[in-house]
């Protein structure tokens, strides 16, 4: 008699039988641990996977919102970087500007300054010097429209600057007492001495003084009464004296401008 099962049927039955007696071992230890009131292995095992495909499905999701959000944002964030960009400029220039103004308000306050001690002065900006440096000359922004003329004095709060010697409608040139074309009848305050004050490129060579001057370093040089100044201006103070030769009939003195010519700026014009 032949058997109705082939082969085949044969593995399918006894995977159905395995997989009974399987699920049979199961429910035992299940109702064992049960009945002891403890979490089998199994359950405990199952509960976990649970959780991680929960958390993992979750991530997932959470990171897909994310990046929708950050898709639909990112014209927006464009925009506000560029706007934030765009302030910061704004803010670095203003800065700049700020800075700026800072460091012009000590020359303003000393413009006002001096344009409070000679009020019939003509305050001017210096706009031009000599590059190279040959001639101690600077440029300012006023000329004879304004009322400047030749040989008109120029000051600053700190002392003489100089004079003018050339005059156009809308500027003037103006020759610092440091220049060696400079002579300027000068005065030792302490004791009234007369001398002439003649420029040496950097500083001034105050000469001609009597050899009866006791002069003293730091003493103060000031204007005599001239074409130019009025008496009494400070002119700079002395730094060295220089030793007398043999049958000198005066003796000299190397004298420290007051102006800071290397910082010069603003300065006034005082019309004859």
């Amino acid at each position: 008699m032949v058997s109705i099962f082939t082969y085949r049927d044969e593995r399918k039955l006894f995977a159905v039988i395995g997989a009974i007696i399987v699920a049979a071992l199961v429910a035992l230890i299940q109702l064992e641990y049960a009945r002891q009131g403890r979490t089998s292995p199994l359950t405990a095992s199952l509960t976990s996977l649970y959780a991680y495909l929960e958390f993992a499905v979750g991530a997932s999701a959470g990171t897909a919102r994310t990046g929708l959000d950050y898709a639909l944002r990112l014209p927006n964030l464009e925009a506000e970087n560029a706007r934030l960009r765009d302030e910061n400029a704004r803010m670095r220039s203003d800065d700049a500007q700020l800075r700026e103004t800072l460091s012009r308000l000590p020359s303003q306050l000393a413009l006002e300054h001096a344009k409070a001690v000679y009020p019939a002065g003509i305050a001017a900006l210096v706009i031009a010097f000599d590059p190279e440096n040959k001639q101690q000359i600077v440029t300012i922004d006023k000329g004879s429209n304004a009322g400047v003329s030749r040989d008109d004095g120029v000051v600053n709060d700190e002392g003489v600057v100089g004079r003018v010697v050339e005059t156009s409608p809308l500027s003037s040139k103006v020759l610092l007492i440091t220049d060696y074309t400079s002579n300027l009848p000068a005065i030792v305050q302490r004791g009234r001495w007369w001398g002439i004050a003649t420029g040496t490129l950097t500083r001034i060579n105050m000469h001609y003084v009597s050899q009866d001057a006791r002069l003293q370093v730091g003493d103060a040089i000031v204007t005599g009464e001239g074409r130019s100044f009025h008496a009494g201006l400070l002119v700079g103070h002395v730094a060295a004296l220089t030793p007398l030769p043999a049958g000198a009939l005066d003796q000299q003195a190397i004298v420290e401008p007051a102006v800071a010519f290397g910082r010069l700026d603003h300065v006034v014009v005082l019309p004859k």
